[in-house]
């Protein structure tokens, strides 16, 4: 049950040094913008260390198009959250690349979730996935984590508001059964919490498991912070367990997920770096910067190792009282006048907006 999470220090960084070697190649010699880019830029190409590994701004993919296969080769379109009048990043999977994102988020879930699909409750509406083809990030954590379950229950309609009557049917049919739930964090809070709160609708899921993402920056200004959230939901809903996870659509595959620790952890394919702010020189751990994210995975655009505008914090390697190996880390939240772009932190200020 170890496994994405077994790999010790020096033969992680073995691994993904050779493996993140090979994809800089590919990359070099399938997409002309990249190679030109990483040339110009006068990047080590071969390392032998992962702080040396070329690496590209993440808000590259709103301005132009990577692509390191043929357009005739794309199989899926994802786009990032964006408010109305941002652009968005476009990354582009074909058939390779999206099946190995499949297969990684099932083995890093497994840990959490074990092999059993089990009835999921997802907190978002169905509308989301109109386009199978052209994915939202929104739309895209769906899918990928509908995988992990059964008799999928859509929790929310159209217009946000929560189908009580159909929620209560599906928890009756399923009374005694381990549920997972799926959502975006401030919409969980927002459409779902707080409107069981205004209508003193008190349930008991039981022994349940809500795994979420996205935004938190709505919720801290909110003054909400996990240990609140993860508390709130336990008194309304009876909901157990609760995990947070970090990732982004510009980087297929990297799901960071927490640990019955609270932490974020790196599974053996990925692995995250400190930068410092100003200079981008790596940092130690317990020093905050900019999150670098490493992955194996995308083949079809070189999305192997990006700058975010995320702030972050190695907190160890090896060494969680959880028992993974790897390191494991805590996000603080985007710099300062980076462009609101979590899925969740999205949609509030969208519907804030066209609500005037």
């Amino acid at each position: 049950m170890m496994y994405p999470y077994d790999l010790a220090k020096q033969e992680k960084e073995q691994f993904l040094i050779q493996q993140l070697n090979d994809v800089t190649l590919h990359h070099l010699e399938c997409c002309s913008d990249y190679h030109a880019m990483i040339e110009k830029s006068g990047g080590v190409i071969q390392t032998q260390s992962l702080n040396e590994l070329p690496f590209l701004p993440v808000q590259l993919f709103k301005m132009m198009d990577l692509l390191s296969v043929p357009r005739e080769e794309v199989v899926k379109v994802l786009t990032s959250s964006g408010t109305t009048g941002q652009q968005v990043s476009k990354i582009y999977l074909d058939q390779e690349t999206a099946a190995s994102q499949t297969r990684a988020l099932v083995e890093v879930m497994k840990p959490v979730l074990g092999r059993q699909r089990l009835p999921m409750i997802i907190l978002d509406t169905k509308s989301v996935l109109k386009d199978r083809n052209s994915f939202s990030a929104r739309g895209a954590g769906i899918l990928g984590f509908s995988n992990f379950g059964r008799k999928h229950f859509y929790a929310l309609n159209d217009d946000m508001t929560v189908d009580w009557d159909g929620l209560h049917r599906y928890l009756k049919e399923h009374l005694g059964t381990t549920i997972i739930l799926f959502g975006f964090t401030f919409m969980v809070w927002k459409y779902f919490y707080q409107e069981a709160v205004k209508n003193n609708i008190q349930l008991k899921i039981g022994e349940s498991v809500l795994i979420h993402g996205g935004g938190w920056k709505k919720l801290q200004d909110e003054a909400v912070d996990a240990d609140i959230f993860k508390r709130e939901l336990k008194k309304q809903f009876g909901i157990q367990r609760v995990h947070n996870y970090y990732g982004m659509v510009e980087q297929v595959g990297s799901i960071f997920v927490e640990c019955e620790q609270g932490h974020l952890h790196t599974p053996n394919y990925a692995d995250v770096l400190i930068r410092d702010a100003i200079t981008f020189e790596p940092l130690a751990n317990g020093e905050q910067g900019l999150i670098q994210v490493m992955s194996v995975l995308p083949k079809s655009y070189p999305g192997h190792s990006l700058l975010t505008e995320d702030l972050g914090t190695i907190l160890g390697e090896d060494d969680c009282p959880c028992g993974w190996m790897g390191k494991y880390f805590s996000v603080a939240g985007r710099i300062p006048k980076a462009e609101l772009r979590g899925c969740s932190d999205t949609f509030a200020y969208d519907r804030k907006g066209a609500n005037g």
